[in-house]
């Protein structure tokens, strides 16, 4: 596991984009944090590292999934955390793995199912805009 220390939201971006760099279609990005921690500003990042505009980036709380198009692959972001486990089995979310983008996925302890081969990535408040981010391959 890598630990990366961030300051600010650029930071926490700095280091999504940096994942993103490695990553390849139907890989799975699994986002652990509290509340506020920082997994929107992440994926902003991976948006980046990818080629999206990170502007077009919002969190998905309330639609649950946000597909953006336009970098080298699509960005699936999806938002568990109104969900509860059944819920989330009916989404369709192994479907989605396959379509050839990368999927990141915020709340995954609601996933009973999570891909086998994800990145973990956790991020943990340490101050006030300070953040540790791990992440596991």
């Amino acid at each position: 596991m890598s630990v990366a220390t961030s300051r600010s939201e650029t930071d926490t971006a700095s280091i999504g984009r940096a994942l993103a760099q490695d990553l390849r279609a139907n890989d799975v990005v699994l986002l652990t944090g509290d509340l506020g921690a920082g997994k929107t500003a992440f994926v902003k990042g991976l948006a980046e590292g990818l080629g999206i505009d990170p502007l077009e980036v919002s969190s998905p709380t309330f639609t649950l999934i946000q597909e953006y198009r336009g970098g080298r692959l699509t960005l699936y972001h999806i938002d568990l955390y109104r969900l509860s486990a059944p819920e989330v089995d009916v989404l369709g979310l192994d479907d989605l793995i396959s379509e050839g983008g990368i999927v990141a996925v915020e709340w995954p302890d609601r996933w009973s199912r999570p891909a086998d081969e994800a990145v973990h990535v956790t991020i943990r408040a340490t101050g006030d805009a300070m953040r540790e981010i791990g992440i596991e391959r």
